[in-house]
């Protein structure tokens, strides 16, 4: 198994190194710094941890009007043996486009031989597939322009046991601010993620966060607040904030330590989301006197 798992990371450096190599211009592959690094030290010493998964998106220019699509790249360890996470997006596209879109694309990677690297051949699929499904987007926003726009706001309540790693803190933060989110990740134990926005930016931002394989989450609660127009100004949180609260003990940042929730319910009530703590921690919150 250890011999097949470092041949398929083999192929996917090399894979990795011919589309940066064809995609030279910054921000065309957005891939972090570490990434292919990481993974060359385990190749140098197969005895250690496996590196995180290759991930990483191409932005990819469609049509004589250079729409940009991205598509996003996540590679199990057994890669090209086990298919890609494939995932194109686009600001142009609506949302049943992009559904519609990324089943086509699902087809055509299926269709293919196994054991194949196949990530050149997805960016060609959407380059030459994208357009039909961006003019349908184009023709849905003219004729709904007429109308009066209904915007949701999505806001999501997610619990976890606990949030330590900052990798996996750097990942939370990159994805909202990539996905214009608001809201705010509490470190420590237990660890609560808010994020507010647009549903489909949400629900990415989910996705991206829980996986492959984070266990100990789960989302406590949703709320979607519809409105004509712009959902700004429904918002509760102006930013994407880092909480720590002092913890219980003054133990410092360990795999221990407790956040002060009395801190954290006041902080809540602070944002018209006291309510939100009974949902959280199945108890009514209560501040002590001062």
């Amino acid at each position: 198994m250890a011999v097949a798992v470092k041949e398929c990371l083999e192929l996917q450096l090399l894979e990795v190194e011919m589309l940066l190599s064809m995609f030279p211009k910054k921000g065309e592959i957005n891939l972090d710094e570490d990434a292919v690094p990481s993974m060359q030290r385990y190749l140098r010493n197969t005895d250690g941890a496996l590196p995180p998964q290759l991930e990483y998106s191409i932005a990819i220019d469609v049509g004589e009007a250079k729409v940009k699509v991205e598509l996003q790249v996540l590679l199990p360890h057994m890669y090209p043996h086990v298919a890609p996470e494939l995932f194109a997006k686009s600001n142009a596209l609506h949302r049943q486009q992009q559904l519609q879109l990324n089943t086509g694309l699902a087809s055509h990677i299926s269709s293919l031989d196994s054991g194949e690297l196949c990530i050149y051949e997805a960016v060609q699929w959407v380059k030459d597939n994208s357009l039909p499904y961006l003019e349908n987007s184009q023709i849905c926003s003219e004729s709904a322009s007429e109308k009066p726009v209904k915007e949701t706001l999505h806001r999501m309540w997610i619990y976890s046991h606990h949030i330590y790693r900052q990798e996996l803190r750097k990942k939370i933060f990159d994805c909202a601010k990539k996905l214009n989110l608001t809201g705010f990740c509490l470190t420590g134990k237990p660890g609560v993620i808010c994020v507010e926005g647009l549903r489909e930016n949400c629900e990415e931002l989910w996705r991206v966060i829980r996986y492959p394989n984070w266990k100990h989450i789960s989302c406590k609660h949703v709320e979607n607040i519809e409105t004509e127009g712009d959902v700004h100004h429904l918002r509760l949180f102006h930013a994407f904030e880092d909480l720590q609260f002092q913890a219980h003990g003054d133990y410092g940042l360990r795999n221990d330590y407790h956040m002060d929730l009395g801190q954290f319910l006041e902080f809540l009530k602070q944002h018209q989301s006291g309510h939100i703590f009974q949902i959280l921690f199945g108890v009514e919150g209560k501040l002590s006197d001062k």
